[in-house]
């Protein structure tokens, strides 16, 4: 970190890291991820984007035919940043809160926010007035931009914290022209279409990022401006390769780091365009795919297999790019994606703390059932119980270094996830001779039955190949004769009855598809399966049905 060089007048930030000795190792080892001492993200994308591809070329686009270009995404982003400063007093290192699901109002706020010098803190709009109350406490939010449907649970979460004079509501519903019907749009009419981008530090902070909370309260990760490049300059430049012509769009918000680079940092960085979706079910986006064009899709492996099961494996025939995060990818799916699609899904594993991908593998280098390769410019091993690196082969925890890490506000629980200057991510891998690594399981969805290690998402796997199964979870379950015992959930297709001869057959089915013991034991019929609002499986709530 540059300590002698800051643009913040506000320090919060910079007081609030952990300290630095229980950083993770950060390493810059490939050109493309070594900046400049000064760097201000929003101007690194859509100002540099306007300078080379022009203000003409599209770049937001909405399901109901509206479309931004560059240059009123960046007029729109400088008005916005005049707003922060002039009417709301922002001085740079100042936490604005922004609430909204996916649009292009949102994503102009978050340029808006760091041209200022200002950190944005974004977070969900389904999330309640419970919710949001300890973000605002951790990261001292002193401003909100918040979209006008979302604003009751945001002020009922803010007495104390954040005034109603704080928070400053726009209209989604706007476009990028004409009398604007939100408070901000309001405030921006007068402001000019230009603005001095602060000259903030590359590793200035700029995003405080909850982690999308699968077990309960969430973690605030701090990343700097060089760290929202980074990842752009990495996994998008060299596994995901956009050119200027795609078309992007996806199932996560921005308000996740996973949706946040998807969604609008790669496009822009590459001079695409994308398709921001407040909400789709998997058939409504792969509608949506086939009407506009997309060429970049980002999604779950259970929203393909979705489509795919509704038969509208058609409406993907225009899509160049699946990339397929957020949950394991089975083997089984992704043959099944392909046979039906054509597509070879790029399955990633990233995370809130690392930002985004840094496992992955595309085209002729994935091997089906595998997580992929690290990403140019990052390395990653397997580490023992006591943080020795283990051989190919060998079960063990996920370490990995690169040019972004772990730093949790206020350093909470850092030490669980940095080890020995590695990230550790909380996940069971093996790791073949070739350098591919292969996901086991959440370290904490070991199964320990009788003696054997059984792997959850194995089980799942086995699930997912019966005609019957939607998606299953599986858990353990503490018992007195063998420790543990395998239990599912599972969500059957419409018109299909969940009995006792429907859980045999199933049991039936796994015992012939992997070795007959970790089939599960119990199987629990269900009409959906929890998930947070990232749409990740939250299996410490189905834990907690089980009372364990």
């Amino acid at each position: 970190m540059n300590a002698g060089r800051s643009a913040h007048v506000d320090t919060f930030a910079r007081d609030s890291l952990p300290a630095q000795e229980s950083w993770p190792t950060i390493e810059f080892t490939i050109d493309d991820v070594r900046y400049p001492r000064d760097l201000n993200a929003a101007t690194a994308l859509i100002d540099a984007a306007v300078a080379e591809h022009g203000p003409d070329r599209v770049c937001l686009r909405t399901p109901d035919g509206r479309s931004w270009s560059y240059g009123e995404v960046l007029a729109g982003a400088n008005r916005i940043a005049h707003v922060l400063e002039q009417d709301l007093g922002l001085v740079p290192g100042n936490r604005v809160v922004l609430r909204g699901p996916n649009s292009p109002w949102m994503a102009m706020c978050w340029f808006g926010v760091l041209k200022a010098g200002g950190i944005a803190v974004s977070t969900m709009h389904v999330l309640r007035a419970a919710e949001l109350a300890p973000v605002l406490e951790a990261t001292e939010a002193q401003l909100a931009l918040c979209d006008e449907r979302f604003v009751d649970d945001l002020a009922a979460a803010a007495p104390g914290i954040l005034p109603a004079d704080r928070i400053v509501s726009f209209s989604a519903a706007d476009g990028p022209g004409g009398e604007a019907a939100g408070d901000l749009g309001r405030l921006m009419a007068d402001k000019p279409a230009t603005h001095t981008d602060v000259e903030t530090a590359a590793d200035d902070v700029a995003l405080f990022a909850p982690t999308s909370g699968t077990t309960g309260k969430p973690k605030i990760t701090v990343h700097f401006h060089r760290d929202i490049l980074v990842n752009a300059d990495t996994f998008a430049r060299h596994v995901l390769k956009p050119v200027p012509d795609d078309l992007f769009t996806g199932s996560p918000p921005l308000a996740f780091t996973f949706g946040l680079g998807g969604l609008l940092v790669f496009p822009i960085r590459f001079g695409a365009s994308s398709l921001l979706v407040e909400r789709a079910t998997p058939v409504e986006l792969a509608e949506l795919v086939d009407e506009f064009g997309v060429t970049v899709l980002f999604t779950a492996p259970t929203a393909y297999r979705a489509i795919v099961r509704a038969e509208k494996a058609e409406l993907l025939r225009g899509v160049r790019r699946a990339v397929s995060a957020g949950e394991h990818l089975p083997e089984s799916v992704w043959h099944e994606i392909r046979d039906a699609t054509g597509l070879r899904l790029i399955d990633g594993i990233g995370s809130t703390e690392l930002l985004h991908i840094f496992i992955s593998a595309a085209d002729d280098d994935i091997r089906p059932g595998s997580t992929g390769r690290p990403v140019p410019g990052y390395r990653a091993t397997i580490l023992d119980d006591d943080g020795h690196e283990l051989p190919p082969g060998e079960l063990g925890r996920l370490g990995v270094i690169g040019p972004t890490g772990c730093r949790y506000l206020h350093g909470d629980r850092q030490g669980n996830y940095v080890s020995q200057g590695w990230n550790v991510t909380g996940d069971t891998f093996r790791r073949d001779e070739d350098g591919y690594f292969w996901y086991e399981a959440r370290s904490d969805s070991m199964i320990v039955s009788s003696g054997y290690n059984i792997g959850a998402p194995e089980v799942e796997e086995a699930l997912a190949g019966h005609r019957d199964v939607v998606e299953s979870a599986v858990i353990g379950k503490p018992d007195v004769d063998r420790g543990s015992i395998v239990v599912a959930f599972v969500v059957l297709r419409e018109g299909v009855a969940g009995d006792d001869a429907k859980r045999r057959e199933l049991q039936d089915f796994v015992k012939q598809t992997i070795a007959p013991y970790k089939y599960p034991r119990e199987i629990h019929f269900a009409e959906s399966l929890p998930r947070n609002p990232s749409g990740k499986l939250q299996h410490f709530k189905l834990r907690e049905r089980l009372g364990g």
